[in-house]
């Protein structure tokens, strides 16, 4: 009789339902800096929004390249993304050869945000200006270090510019992540570093030069590079993307779930919080976006006649 009443349940019930697939959202720079803290901001509400768990994974490496590869290499089924600021986007396919991908090789979901870009220092460090900065660097030259997420990222591009703009030399330190930056500012490694605002509050740096317009109302003492007589003009974006081939049933659903977790008001507030101004793009103006940076910056990088190497 148990059996029979086991077997009549079995029947109503039906086949029991698999466990939800995980969406991966690769974030290709280390935990613990901007990139990373935003998308894990973002990944509770888009499960919610998909109704699927949304799990943050850092595949770290060669200026966020090496994370962006696997996602362009990944199967376009909906259920693997991409987190990732500009450089590996819009710049490294230009500055490196044999990446195995380029923009063709994604789709873009939604852009979130776009934040303004700081030179920045450890308070101990004895830099106060940027005219600091230029005499210490004419004074050591290729023993001053400066730190970068990446060759050919955004902290880097920005400062080979800065050091053709003022005649200088210094030596180019890269690493996996801002957060690796941290600790090496920490350890007394390295003392120059241009990235996102948020970690100047989040490891009580001081602000050198914010490479903006105008100057940033939240650090309204601090001048940009153009008042210290350098026009250096620019920002870090990211979004999501997804593999090329990826259904539209999916790009759709996942464009829904991006719009849904940058509108959540705990994580606009959370935004806010780290100093990433919400910028949002839908799939339509963020591919447009995409293309019209990356043609800026292939035009930048020949131009200029930068290198991997450099």
């Amino acid at each position: 009789m148990t059996r029979l009443l086991a077997a009549i349940v079995a029947v109503l019930l039906g086949p029991a339902a698999p466990a939800l697939a995980q969406v991966q959202m690769i974030v290709n720079f280390a935990a613990g800096g901007p990139t990373d803290i935003v998308a894990r901001m973002m990944q509770n509400e888009m499960g919610a929004a998909l109704g699927q768990p949304v799990v943050v994974r850092n595949v770290a490496g060669a200026g966020g390249t090496i994370g962006t590869a696997e996602v362009a290499r990944a199967r376009p089924d909906g259920q693997t993304i991409l987190f990732s600021p500009v450089g590996p986007i819009a710049i490294q396919p230009h500055f490196r050869r044999g990446l195995g991908y380029g923009l063709e090789n994604l789709v873009a979901i939604c852009q979130v945000a776009d934040s303004p870009v700081v030179m920045m220092t450890p308070r101990t460090s004895g830099l106060r200006t940027v005219a600091d900065v230029v005499a210490r660097a004419r004074a050591q030259g290729q023993g001053f270090p400066f730190a970068s997420t990446g060759a050919g990222s955004i902290p880097h591009i920005s400062n080979v510019a800065f050091m053709r703009l003022a005649n200088i030399e210094m030596n180019h330190i890269p690493y996996r992540g801002s957060g690796e930056v941290m600790l090496a500012f920490q350890q007394g490694q390295v003392q120059l570093f241009t990235d996102q605002t948020l970690l100047i509050r989040q490891y009580e740096l001081h602000p050198i030069a914010f490479l903006t317009e105008r100057r940033n109302p939240d650090f309204p003492d601090t001048p940009t590079m153009r008042e210290a007589g350098y026009d250096l003009v620019y920002t870090i974006w990211s979004g999501l993307y997804a593999p090329a081939g990826t259904p539209e049933a999916a790009m759709a659903r996942l464009e829904a779930a991006c719009e849904r977790a940058i509108r959540n008001p705990e994580v606009v507030a959370g935004m806010a919080r780290v100093a990433q101004p919400i910028l949002y793009r839908n799939r339509t103006d963020f591919t447009a976006f995409s293309r019209s940076e990356s043609e800026k910056f292939r035009t930048l990088i020949e131009a200029a006649g930068l290198r991997s190497a450099e």
